[in-house]
């Protein structure tokens, strides 16, 4: 376990563990308590969400959940706790989740997922849920095909930035809003598969350093100076929001630290650290992310906590580069 001295950071994560959490917000928590080295907690959370497995394979659901790649971050976590434990639950677990992504999940007639079981929509936000666990369970490009897929629905070429929601059946936007954390997601879970790809994927690798890149760029004309963004990015009318700044930072330092994306950037992520640590309450709470359960407002959420976390572990990485 990486030690842990930063009292605000021994808060955030005691925060997180009080709140109630969703699918992808067990998994986002987990792969945060993963990077830490906090090994228990990961497994403890692994097998909440195989105690919450539906029997299609699903993990970590509540009540009727219609989320069909939310589930899927839990997946790093589940193969973390199988291979520490020796326990097959959690592998034959993740292996279920695996199953459904590849063989039973909706997807569009170009094998794109959907995000929802309830209608035929591509979110922004299954980037960064689905690959990276396909990714590191064996399916590495399934993953990078996927991001393909997910880039050529929602990618907006002339502001470089991605919208959120591409609806399959009426073949238009049912959200073309440039969402903030949307584009996080976006640029955190291309981070996490470039990261996992096998070295004879150098091709591939290299695409979606670029596909970073651009999204980067994109989000840097719209940075604050206070180093924080718009809920909507090219919205200067939208809340000012802070999970955003934490997501790209995160990019930022893990980027950096594996020496695929330049120093220059290291400037821009620190305004965004700064900016974002100054939002945690003396509680905890890191405040004005996309707040929960609507994520309309700003507020709290698990995955503001979840990504604090992330940022942070990947900037202590990286001081050394």
């Amino acid at each position: 376990m990486i030690p842990d001295a930063d009292s605000t950071v021994q808060k955030v994560k005691q925060a997180l563990l009080t709140m109630q959490r969703a699918a992808w917000e067990q998994g986002v928590a987990a792969q945060a308590f993963l990077e830490w080295g906090d090994s228990d907690i990961v497994v403890l959370m692994a097998h909440d969400a195989v105690v919450r497995q539906f029997e299609d394979g699903r993990l970590a659901m509540l009540g009727t959940d219609h989320a069909v790649t939310d589930p899927a971050a839990n997946g790093e976590p589940l193969l973390y706790a199988a291979q520490i434990t020796q326990n097959p639950m959690y592998r034959d677990a993740a292996q279920r989740m695996l199953d459904y992504l590849l063989h039973h999940a909706p997807k569009t007639a170009r094998g794109v997922l959907h995000h929802i079981t309830n209608q035929p929509q591509v979110w922004i936000d299954s980037m960064y849920m689905a690959p990276p666990f396909l990714a590191v369970a064996g399916q590495p490009r399934e993953a990078v095909r996927q991001i393909d897929g997910m880039r050529d629905l929602l990618w907006d070429r002339e502001k470089r930035l991605f919208s959120h929601i591409w609806d399959d059946g009426q073949q238009q936007f049912a959200r073309k809003d440039h969402w903030g954390v949307g584009n996080g997601w976006a640029a955190a879970g291309m981070t996490r598969v470039i990261r996992a790809l096998p070295e004879e994927m150098a091709e591939e690798r290299a695409r979606l350093i670029g596909y970073v890149r651009e999204v980067l760029d994109g989000c840097l004309v719209y940075q604050r100076p206070d180093g924080l963004f718009h809920d909507i990015v090219d919205d200067p009318e939208s809340f000012i929001e802070t999970n955003l700044a934490q997501m790209l930072a995160y990019t930022i330092y893990r980027g950096i630290q594996e020496g695929w994306l330049e120093a220059s950037y290291r400037e821009a992520a620190d305004r965004m650290r700064s900016a974002a640590r100054a939002k945690v309450d003396e509680y905890g709470l890191v405040q004005d992310v996309c707040g929960s359960p609507t994520f309309l407002l700003p507020g709290t959420a698990s995955e503001g906590q979840a990504f604090f976390l992330l940022m942070e572990i990947a900037w202590k990485e990286s001081r050394d580069v």
